[in-house]
Formats: structure tokens, C-alpha cells, sequence
């Protein structure tokens, strides 16, 4: 084999190599800028069923689509992104949080075919629908000021003289950290309601369907959990994602039972 066939070898032999790692670095961008779908026990023609056959009403709208959900497991942390990590979309209906799950179902409520069900959970997650870990709604509180059209604070309308005017410099700890490096500190004015102060008239006016915050008595957060109001022959129950041991899914827990280990309740009613 003469040096110059030999040459030509090599050369084409470097050309693949350079075509390989070229495509490797492509695939791993897209990889990393695709959006993560998890399904679990779901899939598009099931959640295209349930968002064709929910009710009429918004109360028995969100009954029915956070019924569906009950038993799932809980799980934290299922959304990517932090300062140092990119935020990727992500749809896990695998596991949820008492966050994501409120999420999946809000978005569920305002779709009406399944091809909506993605715009609608980024425009409710992330300020104007941008994704990004500095867009998206860290708080309870974030909740009706990114979503003014679709979701709005009724905690002072219910509570009246008894909800609690509060100021707070969000994702401020008391020590000058923050709980979410990266994550502006936001102060927020806000209305809650004591536990102690909720009596049955409050729990009269509260709604199925309506997402309560429990208030955080820590410096620099709102809540510390959420969840849905659901009245029926049970009673007036808390549908959410439970962290508890014991649990550790979405079930119905008895509100009223509940909210005497929270200091008090954040409501918030879809439009």
C-alpha cells in the first residue's frame, strides 16, 4: 500500500470520525432541549378523554379531573432546572408534588382538546408561558399575579375580618440566603386566614374546586403545602398530593381535621 493511498485513508477515516462526534454533540443538544413526557398510567388518549368528558361546571370540572389522580404517587423534585441546570418542560403524571399535581389539573381544566393540555400547563407554570427556572411559579402566591385571567385570590372575600394582612420578601431567609439561588426575592402583600379563625361560616363560603395554600409561618416563603377544596356526602375534604409516611399519594383527608396542624389557609378560585 503505497503513503498516498494510505493518506487518503486516514483522511476519510478523520472526516467520519468528525461526522460522529458533529451528530453525538447534535443529538445530545436535542436531547437536552426536548421536552420530558411521563405518562405513567396516563397517555394522550386518556387524558384527551377525560378533557372531553369533564362537566359543566368549574366545581365539578376540577371534582372530576383531581379524582382521577387519587392513589398516584407522590414525588418530589420532578421538574428539572436550577441556577446551574436548565429548565426543560417536563409532564409527569408518574408522581407528583402537592404543586405539580394542582398544576396538571388546572391545565386539564382549561384545555378542551389534549393538544392544549402542554400550552396551558407552561402558561400556568412560567410567567408568560416562557420556560426557564427564573419564570417559573416558585410560590403558591405566584399563582393568580402570573395568572390574573384564569386565577384569583378570594382569601380576604372569604375570611373577611378575620384574614390577616401579611408582608413578606419571598425567598428571603431570615440569615440573607436564599432558599432558590438564582430566584429573585419578591416582596408580596398577602391575605391568610388563621386556622383557628376558620369557622363554619368561612368553610360555607369555601367551594369545590377552590386550591388552598397552607401559610408558611417561615421568613421568605408563602405555603408550605397545597391543595383542593371537595364538598360531598363526605364532607368538606383536602384532595392532595401527601408527603406523609403514611400516605405518600393524592388522597381526601377531612379539611377541617387538617388545617389544626397549619397555621392558617391561603384560597385561591379559577375563573
Amino acid at each position: 500500500m503505497n503513503i498516498v493511498h494510505l493518506s487518503k485513508k486516514v483522511s476519510k477515516l478523520l472526516i467520519f470520525i468528525v461526522v460522529i462526534i458533529l451528530v453525538s454533540s447534535i443529538s445530545a443538544v436535542l436531547e437536552q432541549d426536548s421536552d420530558i413526557i411521563i405518562l405513567g398510567k396516563w397517555s394522550e388518549g386518556k387524558i384527551d378523554r377525560v378533557i372531553q368528558s369533564k362537566p359543566q361546571t368549574r366545581p365539578a370540572q376540577i371534582d372530576y379531573i383531581s379524582g382521577q389522580f387519587l392513589g398516584t404517587p407522590y414525588q418530589p423534585n420532578t421538574l428539572t432546572g436550577d441556577i446551574n441546570t436548565p429548565e426543560v418542560f417536563t409532564v409527569n403524571l408518574k408522581g407528583v408534588d402537592c404543586f405539580t399535581y394542582i398544576d396538571y389539573v388546572e391545565a386539564m381544566r382549561l384545555s378542551s382538546v389534549v393538544e392544549e393540555f402542554e400550552f396551558n400547563l407552561k402558561d400556568l407554570r412560567y410567567k408568560d408561558g416562557n420556560v426557564s427556572f427564573q419564570n417559573r411559579n416558585h410560590f403558591f402566591t405566584d399563582w393568580p399575579t402570573t395568572n390574573k385571567k384564569t386565577i384569583y385570590d378570594v382569601t380576604y372575600e372569604i375570611g373577611g375580618e378575620n384574614a390577616v394582612p401579611v408582608k413578606k420578601s419571598l425567598n428571603l431567609k431570615d440569615d440573607g440566603t436564599t432558599f432558590l439561588p438564582g430566584v429573585p426575592v419578591v416582596p408580596r402583600t398577602f391575605y391568610y386566614i388563621p386556622s383557628s379563625d376558620v369557622n363554619e361560616e368561612i368553610v360555607e363560603k369555601l367551594q369545590t374546586g377552590d386550591y388552598v395554600g397552607m401559610y408558611a409561618e417561615i421568613d421568605g416563603l408563602d405555603v408550605t403545602h397545597t391543595g383542593i377544596i371537595i364538598k360531598n356526602d363526605n364532607g368538606v375534604l383536602l384532595r392532595h398530593a401527601s408527603s406523609k409516611k403514611s400516605n405518600m399519594r393524592v388522597v381526601d383527608e377531612d379539611f377541617t381535621e387538617y388545617i389544626k396542624n397549619v397555621p392558617g389557609i391561603l384560597v385561591y378560585r379559577p375563573k
